[in-house]
């Protein structure tokens, strides 16, 4: 049988003589690494979307979007209008967290215009008949620099009458 290079002893390199602490420090960082993965998949991290809904006057307004997403995201919100009076000119009017470090991809259907109103995001959706319900899709991918938390209120108008409003805040984690 060979024997062991100069800078190598038998003990200490193949019979781990000393080193009988190192598997539990890897063991600890593995645990951690696979409870991170874990909290993922669970959605402690965000992405499953949240609704949140306001109503008064005949007229509601539903926000279907998450509250918690991670840069890099694909994600979609839904605002829905349900009118039981008619809206002449209906506007949403979102905060600009929705577009601060969040990349807006399409908008489905599109608005019959956009606008800047103070720093918001005016959509002029048009008139909404009573008994009628509009609906608007937007498709965000969240920037993967991005990190942090901002306000995404919306606010519902007719004309230039404020009828509704949703407080949200979003979260994005790394």
């Amino acid at each position: 049988m060979a024997s062991a290079p100069d800078q190598l002893t038998l003990a200490h390199h193949r019979d781990l003589v000393g080193r009988e602490r190192r598997p539990f420090v890897r063991w600890v960082v593995l645990a951690a690494l696979g409870l991170l993965c874990l909290l993922g998949l669970l959605n402690a991290f965000g992405q499953r979307p949240q609704t949140q809904t306001a109503s008064a006057d005949g007229v509601e307004l539903e926000v279907y979007s998450p509250e918690r997403v991670r840069s890099g995201l694909f994600f979609m919100s839904r605002f829905t209008i349900r009118a039981e009076r008619e809206l002449k000119a209906a506007t949403l009017l979102l905060d600009p967290g929705w577009v601060e470090g969040i990349t807006l991809n399409t908008l489905v259907p599109s608005p019959v215009g956009e606008a800047n109103r103070d720093g918001k995001i005016a959509f002029d959706l048009g008139h909404v008949p009573a008994g009628t319900e509009h609906v608007l899709f937007l498709h965000f991918q969240v920037n993967p620099t991005e990190v942090g938390r901002r306000p995404q209120d919306v606010q519902l108008l007719d004309e230039q009458t404020p009828l509704l409003a949703i407080d949200r805040t979003v979260t994005i984690y790394p």
